[in-house]
């Protein structure tokens, strides 16, 4: 019988969560990485910004353990959407050093708190903003792979990467050739399906 410990699962899985993010930086110009590529402006350094905040914020500020700077994006006189991409003075750099920053932040408040501590999320509606430790890294980690997701995506439609790391694509065998002709059957069938309605 193989044992579980719940604090090395969820440092686990929010570790690939923030991997897989990063990665997706590797190797892209300023512009691609900054660049929106959706209406809703989505883009691959805004969303590592994000979560730096969703970091400090959930598993810092909510248990008493506050960074040691202040985020000006997060103050509330910001910008809306001021977490979800960079000036040009924040460099990647920058953005890449604080994440990591935020990591080891939140890994010494997973180390040193038990999973049941409670918790009170500042920005939450007063009487329901209790939550425990565990909450916490789950809905950071759900967060971070939401994004890490996004992040996916987005690099996909700039350079055609894929794939969750460098050693893991996660991906059907097949040449270019090959995805094209799967990609053109699905047109397909979702054609034949609209028509058929």
């Amino acid at each position: 019988m193989t044992t579980s410990d719940p604090k090395a699962d969820l440092h686990f899985y929010l570790q690939s969560a923030r991997d897989a993010l990063l990665w997706k930086l590797e190797g892209l110009s300023e512009y691609d990485i900054r660049r929106p590529m959706t209406p809703t402006g989505t883009n691959l350094l805004g969303l590592v910004k994000h979560a730096t905040g969703a970091e400090l914020g959930y598993l810092g500020d909510t248990f008493g353990r506050p960074s040691d700077g202040p985020l000006p994006w997060m103050n509330g006189d910001a910008e809306p959407n001021a977490d979800m991409w960079a000036t040009a003075d924040e460099s990647r750099e920058y953005i890449v050093e604080l994440y990591r920053r935020a990591w080891a932040h939140a890994d010494a408040t997973l180390d040193a708190l038990a999973l049941d501590t409670v918790g009170r999320v500042p920005w939450w509606p007063s009487g329901r903003d209790e939550v425990t430790l565990h909450h916490a890294v789950v809905r950071v980690i759900a967060d971070t792979q939401r994004h890490a997701g996004h992040a996916d995506i987005l690099r996909e439609l700039i350079d055609g990467t894929v794939g969750m790391d460098k050693g893991n694509d996660s991906m059907a065998p097949g040449d270019s050739a090959w995805w094209e002709n799967y990609r053109s059957r699905l047109e397909r069938v979702a054609r034949e399906a609209d028509e058929g309605c």
